[in-house]
């Protein structure tokens, strides 16, 4: 396991941290999996207020004694932005309740999603004042944010200099948060990926494709390695639900050095692929084309089609356009079918698709059972 410094709270986290979402299904289960990410060095254990049970079972592990001290051991728990700081604080504490902590390395504001949560956060009287608070009285050492929010709204925040590390969406198949990636560094911010695995395209069960156009390495070794490669990027969440699920990300946990030859042609592979099967259809994520007055999110409703049509990510594609119409601010934006055909975001695009109609095809691609947020 190689370890990374997380910005300016000066921690050393391993380069994999567990995330505790899936693992609650009994404490028993929780404790095995917490246990065995320890002994495989994972420093660095994510919680949130509102996974189910998981900070109750991360406190009764952390209770009946782990392999390693309090001291070694760096606990992020997240708590949805409130509109006031009592609340906040209120929250804060139960949180240390459940996990029977005096304290969090890290705290984050979970899903500061939407310009109003930039704003709660910003108040006098916001959120923030009971963080800053708690950091004060030393139940929080460090602060920070996860997101689901647009690239612009993430800037805004990391600018309000607020925070010491982001939680953020940025993998091989969804690049558009690259800038993010650079200012946080400019600022030196810790930078924690969300779900890899999962969110990066499910790539513990990838289509025979991608397989394919991926040898020799498998999928989620290549978007591993795509992450680790960049010093600027601290940490990647392992949503390990077992034990088992903890194998395969911790192969490639000492390879932490720049892209291989033989690494950078596959990806060269992929990309001249997916330029090739979609052709003039292939929208390249400019985001020219919104808003859009019916609220489709028509760059992600895209991206998906590109990967379904390019690599056989429909289940992929299925799962998350499922989400659309069901998970509020985490995941907004209506499904393609709600083109009206209205044209107002045909001028707007440079490579002059056929908007209407990609969106026409990719619901008829992708559209599924509707899914919520695992833990919503």
């Amino acid at each position: 396991m190689q370890y990374r410094r997380f910005g300016k709270t000066n921690l050393r986290l391993s380069v994999f941290s567990l995330g505790t979402m899936r693992s609650n299904a009994s404490p028993e289960n929780a404790y095995q999996t917490i246990q065995q990410a320890l002994a495989l060095g994972i420093n660095h254990i994510e919680t949130a207020s509102g996974y189910g049970k998981s900070e109750e079972y991360l406190g009764q592990a952390l209770k009946f004694g782990l392999s390693v001290s309090r001291q070694e051991l760096h606990i992020t728990s997240k708590i949805p932005p409130k509109v006031d700081a009592k609340t906040m604080s209120r929250c804060i504490n139960e949180s240390l309740e459940r996990l029977q902590l005096d304290y969090l390395d890290c705290l984050a504001i979970h899903g500061l999603n939407t310009w109003e949560h930039l704003e709660w956060a910003k108040a006098k009287d916001g959120c923030m004042q009971a963080v800053f608070e708690a950091v004060a009285s030393q139940k929080v050492r460090h602060v920070g944010f996860s997101t689901h929010g647009s690239l612009e709204l993430i800037q805004a925040a990391i600018e309000t200099d607020f925070f010491e590390f982001v939680n953020l969406h940025y993998y091989y198949f969804f690049q558009r948060h690259a800038p993010v990636i650079q200012l946080v560094s400019d600022k030196d911010i810790g930078v924690f990926i969300i779900s890899p695995a999962d969110k990066g395209g499910k790539l513990y069960t990838p289509p025979q494709k991608l397989k394919d156009l991926c040898y020799p390495f498998s999928p989620l070794e290549l978007n591993y390695r795509f992450l680790l490669s960049d010093p600027r990027i601290t940490t990647l969440s392992v949503g390990a639900a077992n034990l088992e699920e903890l194998i395969e990300p911790l192969q490639v946990a000492d390879r932490v050095g720049k892209l291989t030859l033989e690494e950078i042609t596959v990806l060269e592979s992929l990309e001249n692929h997916q330029n090739t099967a979609l052709g003039t259809e292939k929208c390249s994520q400019c985001y020219q084309c919104l808003p859009c007055p019916e609220n489709i999110n028509i760059p992600e409703v895209l991206r998906l089609r590109n990967l379904a049509v390019a690599y056989d990510m429909s289940d992929y594609g299925q799962y998350r356009y499922g989400m659309f119409e069901n998970a509020g601010h985490w995941f907004p934006g209506m499904k393609g079918n709600k083109c009206t055909e209205c044209g107002d975001c045909l001028p707007k695009c440079p490579e002059n698709l056929d908007i209407p109609g990609l969106l026409e095809d990719a619901h008829s691609l992708l559209n599924g059972k509707s899914g919520r947020r695992l833990w919503g």
